[in-house]
């Protein structure tokens, strides 16, 4: 089924709002929401799960929902994704396309002594802060996914952090817990120092 971009969105027998774009997964290629924006005034933009789409055309695409369950879905925040346009190297999506997992939606709770991240379990946005045992450390640039399972095994630190330009990876069975959109880890400054790099296979790089 081909989902276009920029047409009429129909939630039973009528439109209700307008598709804006699509998220893929860049680990295996597959669309994974519909951004739709509905169509009253303020017009607010929501990820709609593609198990959702009922049908496509190229003029039109129905959902199975109503006008109001589609406003009570997660709300589309484009800070939470990576706009592949914007990248200096030729990427085969075009600008109709957010690329995920940058963005993980779900329900905030405390990782404990977790050994992974189940998908959609925990809300950890691109830009949180991450704090070592003592002290700030840097903020969350990316996320590695095992793909043997699809689930976060690594968050990386952003450029800037205390040891220079190079990856820093921490496995998430070293997050304490997340409070507010803050990651705590279990470890301090100098452990994550020491950690071993992770090999990271980047497509636009």
């Amino acid at each position: 089924m081909e989902i276009p971009v920029g047409v009429d969105v129909i939630c039973g027998t009528e439109v209700c709002g307008r598709s804006k774009y699509l998220v893929i997964n860049p680990v295996n290629d597959q669309v994974t929401h519909l951004v739709v924006a509905e169509k009253a005034f303020p017009h607010a933009q929501h990820l709609v799960p593609l198990d959702t789409v009922q049908s496509s055309t190229a003029t039109s695409t129905r959902l199975r929902c109503s006008a109001s369950e589609l406003a009570g879905m997660d709300a589309f925040i484009p800070s939470d994704y990576l706009d592949p346009v914007d990248l200096e190297a030729i990427t085969p999506y075009s600008e109709s396309v957010l690329l995920w997992p940058y963005g993980i939606h779900g329900n905030p709770q405390e990782l404990a002594d977790a050994a992974h991240v189940p998908s959609g379990e925990v809300l950890i946005r691109r830009g949180s802060r991450v704090v070592a045992s003592d002290g700030k450390i840097g903020k969350v640039d990316e996320f590695l996914i095992n793909p043997l399972n699809d689930q976060i095994s690594h968050i990386v630190l952003r450029e800037g952090h205390l040891w220079g330009p190079k990856d820093v990876t921490i496995p998430v069975s070293q997050i304490k817990r997340i409070d507010d959109g803050v990651v705590h880890l279990k470890m301090n400054k100098d452990t994550v120092a020491g950690l071993p790099g992770t090999p990271i296979k980047r497509k636009w790089k």
